[in-house]
């Protein structure tokens, strides 16, 4: 017979199975509800702050006109560059009473102006297509049309000659294109005998080689060699013994196209000279942030009163921006693994990587003494871009458009 303790024992475990055995039940089903749970909400991503516009818009294309004549304003060297298309264009709309901010994208062509010329673009042809430089470039410009403001705070550009590979199989007798090749030394002979043909004919004035800009030659009947060439002015005839007293720095007054050929041992050169408007000399910076243009944005509308310029205009006011040159996609870098467009145009334009953007103090741009700034964003990517973009092409050869 079992002692009282060992009956207890038994029943008190028995008991315990059975609460363990309603236990496991309710435990299984706790765990099966919260593994079907869903899970906690994620934050929305807020909308991007940059509207995607037509880029052929009568307002875009306002817009890309200025943001070019301020890009070639901005250069000492080089060509004028011509609008071909607007690849993208995004617009910021900033605090009240701030205007926007604008981010676009311009493909563009070289023109036979350089840009101590002073020319617009729109006065100057692009070249022809074997001679043709042709690139991107990308820029953010400030409107505050209430204020009468255009600025363009930052650029770049990036340009490359047209394929010569694709150029001499369209046109073999065509000149072969160098933008800077000095390596023959008779490029530097044909623009030291042309100078000296036109100073040969010229009135009074005499004229000094600066700088060679352009090359090309061409097989015809023999050798021809083409170049373009800045020059300055260096004494007057009457002076010619005190020519090598002017001012070595002084500044180029014109451009000259000049050739030289030869054909049966007799050499022919030839010589045109374009000069430069003379302007008033303006320190870089000074008057270039409030405009006095009489273009009519359809949607920017200026004021017919026009404002003066700031009196705390400083060097701040000067863009900030570059153009570089590469050479044709035929010269590749070597190991590089084809040319896709950021290898081929690897224009950058990020004045931050911040996705929130940062400030830009553009206090200087306004008359009253007021601290003013901007938000700028990470540049856009086209990937996002306006389905409008981008906009039909002024020359739609695909040698000639950024890929």
């Amino acid at each position: 017979m079992k002692s009282l303790s060992t009956i207890s024992t038994v029943i008190l475990g028995s008991k315990l199975e059975m609460e363990m055995s309603l236990l496991l039940p309710l435990a299984l089903c706790t765990l099966a509800a919260c593994g079907s749970a869903a899970p906690p909400p994620q934050p929305t991503p807020s909308p991007s702050p940059l509207l995607s516009l037509a880029c052929n818009s009568s307002y875009v294309l306002d817009i890309a006109n200025f943001v070019l004549q301020d890009i070639n304003g901005d250069r000492e060297d080089g060509y004028v560059l011509s609008l071909n298309r607007v690849s993208d264009a995004r617009e910021h709309g900033q605090e009240a009473g701030l205007g926007s901010l604008f981010y676009f994208t311009l493909d563009v062509l070289e023109t036979g102006c350089h840009v101590l010329s002073r020319r617009s673009w729109k006065n100057c042809g692009v070249r022809t297509l074997h001679k043709s430089v042709y690139g991107q470039c990308k820029a953010i410009f400030y409107i505050n049309k209430a204020r009468r403001i255009f600025y363009l705070p930052a650029y770049n550009c990036t340009l490359r000659p047209v394929s010569r590979s694709e150029i001499s199989m369209m046109c073999p007798d065509c000149p072969s294109s160098s933008p800077y090749d000095l390596s023959d030394p008779r490029f530097l002979e044909t623009a030291t005998e042309s100078l000296a043909k036109y100073n040969n004919k010229s009135p009074s004035k005499q004229y000094s080689l600066v700088k060679i800009t352009k090359t090309s030659s061409q097989w015809v009947f023999g050798p021809a060699y083409f170049v373009e060439y800045l020059i300055k002015e260096s004494c007057t005839k009457s002076q010619a013994s005190s020519c090598a007293l002017q001012p070595p720095n002084s500044v180029p007054v014109g451009i000259c196209h000049g050739s030289l050929s030869e054909q049966d041992s007799e050499k022919s050169v030839s010589v045109t000279c374009d000069f430069f408007k003379s302007q008033a000399p303006t320190p870089r910076g000074e008057n270039s942030t409030v405009d006095q243009r009489p273009v009519n944005l359809s949607k920017v509308e200026e004021p017919q009163q026009k404002n003066t310029a700031p009196t705390n205009s400083s060097a701040k006011a000067v863009p900030k921006g570059s153009v570089q040159y590469l050479p044709d996609l035929d010269n590749k870098p070597k190991g590089s693994q084809g040319t896709g467009p950021v290898e081929a145009f690897p224009v950058q334009l990020d004045l931050t990587t911040d996705p929130q953007g940062e400030p830009l103090d553009v206090s200087f741009l306004f008359l009253e003494p007021m601290e003013e700034k901007l938000v700028v964003l990470p540049f856009p990517s086209k990937e996002q871009r306006s389905a409008e973009c981008p906009g039909p092409a002024q020359e739609d050869n695909p040698l000639i458009l950024p890929p």
